[in-house]
């Protein structure tokens, strides 16, 4: 039994090693000398909401809402447009607090005014415009942070396309936030704009006991929406594709993502994880604040509560608390994407759950004395903490196995399932040892809630994994040098434009590459590409430059990481995708123009330049197609203002979040 405690405990190590934050340049530098004794800050500090200002109001979790968010620092402005300037304007967003409804534009924060550092920031307030500001700064600095330190690279946000351009910089050094752009309930980010909308609007009457009626709501005050929007942006940024409504999943992956970084972020809050953990007796499956989302704005839009939970909600008619039951059946009937997207939310937090409680097993054995049964009363304080401990450390490991599984999905086409083969393959890449069942845990969450991937024969890890290239490797053999060369550069680029436009000019060479002279070798490598270079399909483009078929690199990235047993994965990721023009035949007898979309994201292992996983949306799928087209043909069946909306997606509508988000308190999931 000792020896096997010895084991689990070296193993939990490595599993913590595992989740270890990767130093990229988006970190800040080691601390230097900057005159005589001083030091440049690491990070820096601003006062802020752990949720939202309702909780700051109420006895019991005043206590705790109220938090200092650690920033990666940025040194003060300059007139050449470097450092954080007042605004707040840094390497990677920019505040712009312009009210249209007001037609005024508020002062501008400076966090390096020596009063505002003196204080950690400026002090939480619902009425003082330059703390929003700070506010929106920091949670959005905090979620680009979690991204890059699980990714191990920086962020980039989506560039401009050609037409799009128009003769400008197509690269997007900051994402704009606007934290009083809208008179409504309402928040989104817009794919036109690259741009985050924060809407603020009077308070519901309904229920006067909770909150003030008609009293005004800042949306840019709660971290959970913040969070939210941020993760939209960064999502856009890494898959772009991901915001064509395709199918039903499409969007709704889309929305279930950005509230598991909101929902995850939670635990990153010690004072609170220990607050909740003492509440609910270490029992997470209860009612709890870590588990819910946007408290405030649920309530004064006319909810008996959050605006979505993971775990549970209110039952409208008796107004009691109670916790989801697991149902197979509302993944094949439940369509709208708030309502779908909570689907995928409560299964990823169902599996952290069951990991967090086999991790702290054996702290409530010894607790109880073996019975499972805690004593009546409060915890002892040092059970909390080594509870939130590992309640901490079980979510930073769950958001990073998600956040790394961006990078094993399909360029176009997401699905649930997908995504489930995505988080388990890269899971298996970086821990090849699940000692704690972590693999095992997704899979069974994911089961209870009826997602199964499709051409799976089990639900197995192994099954699920997607297939390892077998097939011959010649077409990488004469990149070989030069991609290793380019993998090695990636980590001198001195910044994120760099980053940006040295993958373009890498993109370019390699599209004219497999134009001029790959494209022989491709067609072999076309079946596991989920690519054609033959025109054997109706409606594919014909290049100008090759003549063949065209395509689009769609993305590139280097990853480096290192795994618990210290093994280095250096990998190249290539996303291809292709299009097809067709003409949809629809219910009344007439015809419709859509494009459906194919493509692959390849991995290749530098070291041995053997392509580790091609992970396709085959462009001859038939029964993708045909699938694709029920869905565009249910779009157009249906009547109502969101479907007349998303039908434009065919189209490419800019801007697929604006109606998504502002129908959210007429169609509550």
């Amino acid at each position: 039994m000792a020896r096997r405690r010895v084991v689990r405990s070296q193993k939990a190590t490595r599993r913590r090693r595992a989740a270890a934050p990767i130093r990229t340049a988006a970190d800040p530098p080691p601390s230097t000398a900057a005159g005589a004794g001083a030091q440049t800050p690491v990070y820096r500090r601003l006062r802020g909401y752990a949720f939202d200002p309702s909780l700051s109001v109420r006895l019991d979790t005043a206590v705790v809402n109220e938090i200092t968010y650690h920033v990666p620092w940025e040194e003060k402005g300059t007139r050449d447009d470097t450092g954080l300037m007042p605004g707040p304007v840094g390497e990677y967003v920019e505040v712009v607090d312009y009210d249209p409804a007001s037609g005024c534009f508020y002062e501008p924060v400076d966090l390096s005014d020596p009063n505002v550092l003196a204080q950690d920031g400026l002090p939480p307030s619902e009425g003082n415009p330059q703390f929003h500001q700070q506010m929106v700064y920091a949670v959005a600095m905090t979620t680009i942070r979690n991204f890059e330190r699980a990714l191990g690279r920086r962020a980039l946000w989506a560039p401009r396309d050609h037409n799009e351009a128009n003769g400008a910089d197509p690269f997007v050094q900051r994402l704009r936030i606007y934290p009083h752009a809208l008179r409504e309930a309402n928040a989104y980010y817009s794919p036109e704009k690259r741009a985050l909308l924060f809407g603020y609007f009077p308070a519901s009457s309904e229920s006067p006991e909770r909150y003030l009626p008609g009293g005004i709501v800042f949306t840019c005050l709660s971290h959970d929406i913040i969070a939210h929007e941020t993760t939209h942006a960064l999502l856009d940024g890494m898959h772009h594709r991901f915001i064509e409504a395709s199918h039903h999943d499409a969007l709704a992956f889309h929305e279930a993502f950005a509230d598991i970084v909101a929902l995850f972020q939670h635990f990153t809050f010690p004072a609170v994880l220990r607050h909740q953990i003492a509440r609910t007796r270490g029992d997470l499956r209860s009612q709890n604040l870590l588990g819910e989302l946007a408290q405030e704005f649920g309530e004064a839009i006319g909810n008996y509560g959050a605006l979505r939970s993971a775990i549970g909600g209110y039952d409208p008619e008796t107004k009691k608390w109670k916790p989801h039951a697991p149902d197979p059946e509302e993944y094949r009937t439940v369509t709208e994407p708030h309502a779908r997207g909570a689907i995928l939310v409560a299964a990823v937090f169902d599996a952290f759950l069951a990991i967090h409680r086999r991790r702290v097993a054996d702290l409530l054995r010894i607790a109880t004395s073996g019975t499972g049964v805690l004593p009546e009363g409060e915890l002892h304080p040092d059970l909390v903490n080594r509870l939130a401990s590992e309640a901490a450390t079980t979510a930073q490991h769950v958001l990073n196995m998600c956040l790394r599984a961006l990078d094993y999905c399909p360029p176009v086409d997401i699905n649930f399932g997908d995504y489930l083969r995505a988080v388990i393959t890269a899971d298996i890449d970086l821990v090849p040892d699940d000692d704690l069942g972590y693999r095992i845990a997704f899979i069974e969450a994911f089961r209870r809630r009826g997602i199964y991937p499709r051409d799976v024969r089990a639900l197995s890890v192994e099954s699920l994994e997607w297939p390892r290239v077998r097939e011959r490797q010649d077409f990488f053999a004469p990149l070989a040098d030069w991609l290793r060369g380019v993998a090695n550069d990636f980590r001198y680029f001195p910044n994120r434009r760099t980053i940006y436009e040295e993958t373009e000019k890498i993109s370019g060479r390699l599209n004219n590459w497999i134009a001029t002279e790959g494209h022989a070798l491709l067609r072999e490598f076309s079946k596991i590409a989920g690519i054609t270079f033959a025109f054997d399909l109706p409606g594919l483009r014909k290049s100008a430059v090759s003549g063949l078929p065209a395509f689009q690199i769609h993305s590139l990235r280097c990853s480096r990481r290192v795994g618990p047993d210290g093994d280095s994965l250096n990998q190249f990721v290539l996303s291809i995708i292709q299009t097809r023009e067709i003409q949809m035949r629809t219910d009344d007898g007439g015809t419709q123009k859509i494009k459906f979309r194919g493509g692959c994201t390849l991995i290749l292992d530098l070291d041995t330049m053997q392509l580790r996983y091609a992970i396709t949306k085959d462009i001859a799928d038939q029964a993708r197609l045909e699938r694709y087209q029920q869905y565009q043909r249910d779009l157009l069946n249906d009547g109502s203002m969101r479907a007349t909306y998303f039908r434009r997606l065919v189209s490419e509508t800019p801007e697929p979040f604006a109606l998504l988000h502002r129908s959210v308190d007429v169609e509550r999931p």
